[in-house]
């Protein structure tokens, strides 16, 4: 958000609760308490004529319907929702009552994120990988020949535990084409997974592996971050 140009464009946000005071930015805290909700909040946003509209979390389908509408009617709408992967975000919207239609029409693209740790950067040691570990996790496809991986030790900086702070991994499904017509075909999350795939996105795992042959994390951080991708 803080990136967006605020002095020329009106960006107006629902949030639960807000987090970031954003200068320029119009923000407003959600209570539910006296009927401020989500949906209902983007009702009155929608008379203000925003240019821009971030919707802290889609968790009911009457908020999603709206957001939909939004992004329709020449808004750019962002949001947030709890799924696995990337691809889940389209059938989760699905199971809000949205229309696959609909989805096809209005979102551009979906950015899942998780958190891995960062290596310490005091006491990380170079470890040479075997071939039979390079090749059952994929990593030779990231990692120069020759170039060694860090493992996490443990430090004074660290308090023994081998990373200081975290990194994001990430996957960016756009919808193309193809991906549109698997949507309204009714295709599940794999296929429109597989599809994204074919299409040259990265996975999680697979951004994760980029971020393990630069140095940034370990590959046993990885693996337990992302114990429940298949390509893991």
């Amino acid at each position: 958000m803080s990136k967006l140009d605020s002095t020329t464009q009106k960006i107006i946000t629902v949030e639960d609760p807000v987090e970031y005071q954003l200068e320029g930015i119009n923000q407003i805290q959600v209570h539910p308490q006296i009927n401020l909700t989500f949906a209902s909040a983007l009702r009155s946003i929608l008379r203000q004529d925003p240019d821009i509209i971030m919707i802290g979390e889609m968790r009911d389908g009457e908020t999603a319907q709206i957001a939909v509408q939004s992004a329709l009617t020449g808004h750019l709408v962002l949001s947030t929702l709890h799924t696995n992967t990337a691809a889940g975000a389209v059938i989760r919207l699905k199971d809000m009552g949205v229309e696959g239609y609909l989805i096809t029409s209005s979102v551009n693209g979906v950015l899942a994120q998780r958190l891995v740790r960062s290596l310490c950067g005091h006491c990380k040691q170079a470890d040479q990988p075997s071939p039979e570990v390079l090749s059952s996790t994929g990593l030779h496809r990231f990692l120069p020949a020759g170039q060694p991986i860090y493992k996490a030790v443990g430090c004074e900086h660290c308090r023994g535990t081998g990373y200081q702070g975290r990194t994001g991994i990430h996957e960016l499904l756009v919808l193309d084409e193809v991906m549109r017509r698997a949507i309204v075909a009714g295709d599940d999350a794999s296929r429109l997974h597989s599809l994204a795939c074919q299409s040259g996105m990265l996975t999680l795992y697979e951004d994760g592996l980029r971020k393990v042959a630069g140095g940034v994390t370990s590959l046993d951080e990885l693996l337990r971050v992302t114990e429940d991708q298949g390509d893991a």
